[in-house]
């Protein structure tokens, strides 16, 4: 059931004041409507999932900027149709970029594709600072990344792991991942 009027009103109030609850409130009664927007223009479960998932951490970190004169759910989906296009842009150049590379590799004939042992020692440093950096995390959210991320769990997989629901896992996520972004900028 969608909470409409003063009801959602309030909760956005409170969310804009950084009440962590009216942020669960928020996702569990909008994520349904995004998330079914997406499928209609992916027919993906995973691409919608992710786009949605992105829509609600972009408007929770902007929800500030909401005017309460508009509807909730409008800016939500604007936000969402904002994304889906960005990701078609992404999507085009990198295909663009890679018939560019065949093409190059066809006239130049790249001799080794194989990492060399520089390219493997830079990757491992890469990983080694990550890893340190996710140890700066809360517990909580090193979980939640470990079993997303390492372990390669879908989102259903990490709810019946850790015993909470699917909503909780998703916004432990977007909060872990926030955070994870801060501490590399910092770094």
């Amino acid at each position: 059931m969608e909470i409409k009027g003063e009801q959602l009103l309030e909760t956005i109030r409170k969310a804009k004041e950084g009440n962590q609850l009216a942020f669960n409130i928020l996702l569990d009664n909008f994520w349904n409507s995004v998330h079914n927007f997406q499928l209609k223009k992916h027919q993906n479960e995973n691409d919608a999932e992710d786009i949605t998932i992105q829509t609600f951490s972009k408007a929770f970190d902007k929800i500030d900027t909401f005017d309460e004169n508009y509807q909730f759910k409008t800016w939500l989906i604007t936000i969402s149709k904002n994304i889906h296009i960005d990701s078609l842009r992404k999507k085009n150049a990198s295909v663009k970029a890679e018939s560019y590379k065949e093409k190059e590799s066809e006239i130049y004939g790249i001799a080794d594709g194989n990492p060399t042992p520089e390219d493997k020692i830079i990757t491992e440093q890469n990983l080694a600072k990550l890893l340190k950096d996710i140890k700066q995390l809360k517990p909580k959210y090193q979980e939640v990344i470990n079993l997303r991320y390492f372990q390669e769990l879908s989102y259903k997989e990490i709810s019946d792991t850790i015993g909470e629901p699917m909503n909780n896992v998703k916004v432990k996520l977007l909060r872990a991942r926030k955070l994870l972004a801060e501490i590399i900028k910092k770094s």
